[in-house]
């Protein structure tokens, strides 16, 4: 797989990397396979999709634990990402903890669970709103100082959060939703990120699954599936959506591709900043995956598929 520049780190990483969160949390359909999900793993190194992602609030704590058991003796060839500051706990919903106290406490618990001296990104999950961010911040600089990671990131954020921590310390990637369905921040993140040096690492851009067409009724899900729950699968909603789909699949037609590859080549062709990160538990889904970094979408089809209709219900 051709590779992409992660921001300032000096670091260069497969063009689509991996996110490991359905591995273990919110994504129940199908259930957890944790063989499974390490012999995805390991794939995805042969491949040349050497970004691994993950957080502590994953599980909590078991999506760490289940990376540690995959990249034993694989260590090497990951480059490994994390998150901090997103708190589930049994006894209250989950919060933002951006405290420098908590980060620095956090980095050595995630390392332990992962079972590495360091990781190459290291993400502020959500920016606290009872905590400067410059305090945060900070606080994430102080954990490069001590070699404790490689470069630090944000996730969810806008402009002015990016200038107030570009001032402290490079701002190395930015991971945000960024998908034919979510294109918000093509408008302003994605832009500065680009002036600015740092990567862009989109999360779901599949749309949780939705782009690939691979679901044709919101009944495909598990009672307990996080999709249930959220606005672009109610119903209604979910019909409408279809049309995006429509669009995908046009384009696709043209390719022999699938309506997923597509969706991660557009995604791909926003920038050479952009390094996406689609989830799976599947190996099957994870090689149609990596095919999309050789699918080549000409003018003609950004176009098309820039002019799919917006997404009916909010992200979240």
């Amino acid at each position: 797989m051709h590779s992409r520049q992660l921001g300032p780190t000096g670091l260069t990483v497969g063009a689509i990397g991996l996110g490991c969160m359905g591995m273990t949390a919110f994504y129940t359909t199908g259930g957890y396979d944790e063989a499974a999900s390490v012999e995805v793993v390991h794939r995805a190194l042969d491949q040349g999709m050497t970004l691994i992602d993950t957080a502590d609030v994953y599980g909590p704590f078991s999506n760490e634990e289940l990376l540690g058991r995959a990249l034993a003796g694989r260590r090497e060839h990951a480059v490994l990402a994390t998150k901090v500051g997103l708190v589930q706990e049994a006894d209250r919903p989950m919060y933002r903890n951006g405290r420098p106290e908590h980060i620095h406490a956090s980095i050595r618990a995630s390392l332990k669970r992962l079972g590495t001296d360091h990781v190459e990104l290291y993400y502020l999950h959500r920016v606290d709103p009872d905590v400067p961010l410059a305090e945060s911040w900070g606080a994430m600089a102080e954990l490069v100082e001590a070699g404790l990671v490689r470069g630090i990131g944000l996730s969810e954020v806008g402009v002015e959060e990016l200038e107030t921590a570009q001032v402290i310390h490079p701002v190395a990637a930015v991971q945000t939703e960024l998908s034919l369905w979510s294109r918000e921040v093509l408008a302003d993140v994605l832009p500065w990120c680009s002036a600015n040096g740092a990567a862009f690492v989109p999360y779901s851009p599949l749309g949780r699954g939705f782009l690939t067409g691979g679901y044709t009724s919101p009944d495909a899900f598990a009672p307990d599936d996080y999709r249930t729950a959220n606005p672009r699968f109610a119903r209604k909603a979910f019909a409408a959506n279809l049309a995006i789909v429509e669009t995908l699949r046009r384009v696709a037609e043209r390719h022999g591709a699938t309506p997923g590859q597509v969706a991660l080549a557009w995604t791909l062709a926003q920038g050479e900043q952009v390094v996406p990160i689609p989830g799976t538990k599947r190996l099957t889904h994870l090689a149609e995956n990596a095919g999309a970094a050789d699918l080549l979408l000409s003018d003609a089809d950004l176009t098309e598929l820039d002019s799919a209709p917006d997404p009916v219900g909010s992200r979240y």
